[in-house]
């Protein structure tokens, strides 16, 4: 799974993928596995349970990174559209790192348009939607997946109905 880039760390509630408080992953992981958005959040302290999260993706075998190591921020928000890309992230490193991995999702359109660039995809999928693409001798399908952002304008009923289907294939 492969986002943008961090917001700035003066957002962040914990030191891990999705830090913002304001955004719905943890929130659209909870209700997709536990029918339950506040699953992973420790509404007491405003912030998430990191170590509860990193046990369940480990054990579902679900990895999350970046597509860019460096990035510039035009502006002081944590928008994508406010994000300038200098240095993406090594993808063939990273696959490689991981042999198993048939199925990428990207969670917002800057990391689709990098993802796509990378492995010079013609035709990008529509959000809920996935394209079929070959890397090296690997097929691999890449899933498109709505913004889990406050700013996407889609509820996170809705976000999670969207990510519901895809995240019980993937990980049956």
């Amino acid at each position: 799974m492969l986002g943008s880039f961090p917001p700035s760390k003066k957002r962040w509630c914990m030191d891990f993928f999705y830090p913002n408080f304001n955004n719905d992953m943890w929130r659209i992981f909870g209700l997709v596995f536990f029918d339950d958005k506040d699953h992973f959040v420790d509404l007491e302290r405003k912030c998430f349970r990191k170590d509860d999260i990193v046990d369940f993706l480990t054990q579902r075998g679900i990895a999350l990174y970046d597509t860019a190591t460096a990035v510039v921020r035009t502006k002081d928000t944590a928008s994508d559209k406010d994000l300038e890309v200098i240095e993406p992230t090594d993808l063939d490193a990273l696959l490689a790192r991981l042999p198993k991995c048939k199925t990428i999702i990207t969670t917002g359109q800057k990391a689709t348009d990098v993802l796509c660039a990378h492995f010079g995809l013609m035709q990008q999928p529509v959000v809920g939607g996935f394209v079929d693409f070959q890397h090296h001798d690997q097929s691999m399908r890449l899933y498109r997946m709505p913004s889990s952002s406050r700013a996407y304008p889609l509820n996170i009923q809705k976000k999670a109905q969207a990510y519901k289907p895809l995240m019980l294939r993937v990980e049956g």
